[in-house]
């Protein structure tokens, strides 16, 4: 079993076609799908189900995919690690991030990074706060930062906690709560409001709160982009709440302190097993400490 085969078997089941995994492996299509025939008769089950329009992992396949990860990682882990030790930080960082991230300004971050460690190939994904957690926990992200109630237990990775927000309302100029300078959950109940889907870390910020205040609300939009959240309280479809250090981002939107606002707490998090030393460079220029690491 080489390594070549397992970053073949993870490039298709990550792209969904020979084609596509190929490219990305700087490889010819024959010479990737020899290959994974190979290792499939070599251990004796077929990892994936081909036709003719889609291929997709079998059981085995399944099972497979996170060991071959894990050695790939370990690979790439021991690369980095002997070029540390010879003072050069080297390898991948994999950064996942929140929409509507405040406490660190990432783009920036990733560029002093890439100046700092031109070696180090840098990537970013965004998602929501529950699937970098767990790209995380599985280790296809090395470091994500995240927006989640206050006081939410983080089990399965290890965290900094950056900052503490609470939400304003968000809305239209001209809405008939605008020149409000302080608003409470009750007079806000009976709007229409614009949020993330249910079931999501942001959305239940704010589901929280209604709840332990004994109302109910009406959440007509559900969406993703908080920047399209903001759009759709432009045009007078709704209001939001979003945390404070974020509504700056949004102009064009007038924003009301809110007496009994959702709670937040911004968070940096990596692998239990410890950062990478491409990982643990970019944790030590955000100020995680030694003993945080450690």
């Amino acid at each position: 079993m080489e390594l070549r085969q397992l970053s073949y078997v993870v490039a298709v089941a990550e792209h969904g076609t020979f084609t596509r995994a190929a490219e990305r492996c700087f490889v010819v299509q024959s010479a990737l799908s020899h290959q994974i025939a190979r290792l499939e008769q070599e251990l004796g089950a077929r990892l994936f189900h081909r036709t003719s329009r889609q291929v997709s992992l079998t059981a085995a396949g399944r099972a497979f995919l996170p060991a071959a990860r894990q050695c790939l990682d370990a690979a790439d882990r021991a690369r980095a690690e002997v070029a540390s030790a010879t003072g050069e930080i080297r390898g991948r960082l994999s950064v996942g991030v929140i929409p509507t991230v405040a406490a660190v300004d990432v783009p920036a971050a990733l560029r002093k990074y890439h100046d700092r460690h031109p070696q180090v190939r840098a990537s970013l994904t965004t998602d929501a706060s529950d699937a970098l957690i767990e790209r995380v926990s599985d280790g296809r992200c090395d470091v994500a930062f995240l927006g989640l109630p206050t006081d939410t237990p983080l089990t399965s990775v290890r965290d900094h906690v950056l900052a503490h927000d609470h939400h304003v309302a968000v809305m239209a100029p001209g809405h008939s709560l605008a020149t409000a300078h302080n608003l409470s959950l009750e007079q806000l109940a009976d709007e229409v409001f614009v949020d993330f889907p249910a079931g999501s870390p942001g959305r239940a910020q704010s589901d929280t709160a209604f709840t332990a205040a004994g109302l109910s609300r009406d959440v007509a939009y559900e969406v993703i982009d908080a920047h399209l959240i903001a759009r759709l309280v432009r045009e007078h479809l709704g209001i939001a709440l979003l945390p404070s250090a974020f509504v700056p981002q949004l102009p064009g939107l007038t924003a009301v302190k809110v007496a009994d606002a959702p709670r937040r707490s911004e968070h940096l998090i990596w692998s239990r097993q410890g950062p990478s030393p491409a990982a643990a460079a970019f944790l030590r220029q955000l100020d995680v400490t030694q003993a945080e690491l450690s």
